[in-house]
């Protein structure tokens, strides 16, 4: 009895942590197998500069999770940044982009302050901006879809480096650098352990509130730059439509790759790929003509069976 629980016990832990590679690497066979062209260039970039908005925000999103936090107004941070954006690029790209980035920190601010200060539980403080966020956005920009004629700004979402959209090096950069945060600095180390036990933490001397706040706002920071992002590859700034949705899609990424919502344990590659799963699914359920409600169940059931692997671990 004892040995068929560790063995049960060894199965989760191991597809917790392999199981979302698995599942990407088994729809790539399949859709080798029965979807012709599949793995043209051409389909292989749309795909990457599908999904690399969704990894950006679910980057920001990990964090705030891994800190036992959700931000549910990652959308609006993105709304917000694309309502801003046509505002000042009289300014040049840069500066316009820097300023939506800047309002996108505010809202990850105002998140963070009324999570770490006035201790609002986390779910219901971003809330309150999402709902908040995208008014305020459609109200800058007179509810109205504005055309991005900058050419500067309109290359970040044409162009490519080497062969690789500029999107997609965005995301692969950040990545790269929420890993090495995560990993090798002491900011990193400090938000782990505020996740896994705030209490302890705080106990233990650990600027507890600061790493919450720094959490949210880099939450902002990261939907904003994807709201940017997103806005140079429309061509035009919609708010009422930009980042619409994007925190469900976030944070299934980061639940599917292996991040418990408990908190204390981040997985940054798994979040990619858990974001590649989602849309490598939806791609494949969009060539064999299959309705949007089959691939809303099978989203759903993932994210059932990933919550549920997460908690079982954790017991």
């Amino acid at each position: 009895m004892a040995e068929q629980r560790m063995d049960r016990a060894r199965m989760i832990a191991w597809l917790q942590n392999y199981g979302v590679y698995v599942a990407v690497l088994a729809l790539l066979v399949v859709n080798a197998i029965i979807t012709p062209h599949f793995f043209s260039v051409a389909n292989i970039q749309t795909q990457a500069v599908q999904v690399a908005p969704v990894v950006i925000v679910a980057l920001g999103m990990a964090l705030v999770i891994g800190t036992e936090g959700v931000d549910l107004s990652v959308g609006s941070s993105m709304a917000l940044a694309a309502a801003v954006l046509p505002l000042y690029l009289g300014y040049g790209a840069g500066v316009a982009m820097t300023i939506a980035v800047g309002v996108g920190a505010v809202a990850g601010l105002i998140n963070g302050a009324l999570v770490a200060l006035v201790g609002i539980q986390p779910i219901l403080a971003t809330l309150a901006l999402l709902v908040g966020g995208r008014g305020l956005a459609l109200v800058i920009a007179d509810g109205q879809l504005k055309q991005i004629e900058n050419p500067a700004l309109l290359s970040l979402g044409a162009e490519d480096i080497a062969g690789i959209p500029i999107l997609v090096a965005f995301a692969l950069v950040l990545t790269l650098g929420v890993a090495l945060l995560v990993k090798k600095t002491t900011f990193g180390r400090q938000l782990v352990a505020v996740g896994d036990n705030r209490v302890a933490s705080q106990l233990a001397g650990l600027p507890v509130r600061r790493v919450l706040a720094l959490v949210y706002v880099l939450s902002g920071v990261f939907a904003a730059l994807a709201g940017v992002l997103a806005t140079a590859r429309l061509t035009a700034s919609d708010p009422s439509s930009v980042g619409n949705l994007i925190e469900l899609s976030a944070i299934t990424s980061v639940v599917v790759g292996g991040t418990p919502l408990s908190g204390g344990r981040i997985r940054v590659v798994g979040t990619v790929m858990g974001a590649l799963l989602m849309q490598l699914l939806r791609a494949t359920l969009i060539k064999h003509d299959l309705p949007d409600s089959a691939g809303q169940m099978i989203q759903a059931a993932i994210i059932v069976l990933a919550v549920y692997l997460t908690r079982e671990r954790a017991a």
